[in-house]
């Protein structure tokens, strides 16, 4: 982790503001109930939260996805660098250096590891030189990638995929990564190395995450700060450390109370939506 003066310097500035934000889909769906975060620069910022909870649906929110799955924002606004966001098309927001990692990592099968890579950088205007720089930079993180460049992507590994979606987004050079479910469908020994490249990114390169993670443990160990949410709302929210020790987010998130281990069966949902809502 960031040491305490660098976790202060960090939230100085906000980059990313969200403001009680609702999402509705398909006219009558509602699936956000007011939802508020900021993202500062240089933070790791975690959106946790069970499936369906919201988070990914928060993300397509600020990266403008949501039109093509028929869903819309229909209250409050959402600000990169206090500016409004929400006319601006996906490839707008790139412009501006955010980006997202999709769920699922959504590689183009059909060509490889590299052509995939080399894909994040067609808005780019600076020059090959500079794109052939940061390809290197991102086979600097991803030796694997390196290794596997010229194999077709879709018959590379879920870790490979995972690892060439996040350098893909590199490649853009984004200010803000927006990364849904890094370590879905992963070993565990697989997410803690993608973890571990975030977290050299964020501390090398200054690049700004908030990731969408059900894995509460793992997430918690490399953020700066966490949101939880549940049924479309944020029902805490603080610096990650103190979320770690929380005693409700030890019990009904990462599977530990004061009896011990506690599975998330022997606990009837009302009773944790009591205690957030108390």
């Amino acid at each position: 982790m960031l040491d305490q003066t660098t976790e202060t310097d960090v939230q100085a500035e906000t980059l990313l503001e969200v403001n009680n934000i609702e999402v509705i889909y398909n006219h009558v769906i509602l699936v956000l109930k007011g939802v508020s975060l900021k993202v500062p620069k240089g933070g790791i910022t975690a959106l946790l939260g069970g499936n369906g909870a919201g988070k990914t649906t928060t993300l397509k929110a600020i990266s403008n996805l949501l039109h093509s799955e028929r869903g819309e924002v229909t209250k409050g606004s959402i600000l990169y660098r206090d500016e409004p966001v929400a006319d601006l098309s996906p490839s707008d927001l790139v412009d501006r250096g955010v980006i997202q990692v999709m769920e699922g990592r959504h590689c183009f099968e059909h060509l490889t590891v590299e052509e995939n890579l080399l894909t994040g950088s067609y808005t780019r205007k600076d020059g090959r030189a500079a794109i052939a720089a940061d390809l290197e930079l991102v086979y600097d993180y991803f030796p694997r990638l390196k290794e596997r460049r010229t194999s077709q992507a879709g018959y590379t590994s879920g870790g490979e995929q995972q690892m060439c979606a996040i350098g893909r987004a590199l490649m853009s050079r984004p200010e803000t990564i927006l990364l849904d479910e890094p370590s879905m469908g992963l070993a565990p020994q697989l997410v803690e190395q993608i973890f571990g490249i975030v977290k050299r990114l964020n501390e090398e390169q200054g690049v700004t995450f908030l990731l969408a993670e059900q894995n509460t443990n793992v997430a918690l160990r490399f953020a700066h700060y966490g949101y939880i949410l549940e049924s479309g709302r944020v029902v805490m929210d603080g610096p990650a450390a103190e979320l770690r020790e929380n005693p409700d987010v030890k019990e009904f998130y990462l599977g530990m109370s004061e009896e011990g281990r506690k599975s998330f069966r022997d606990v009837r949902s009302y009773r944790r939506r009591k205690r957030w809502l108390s």
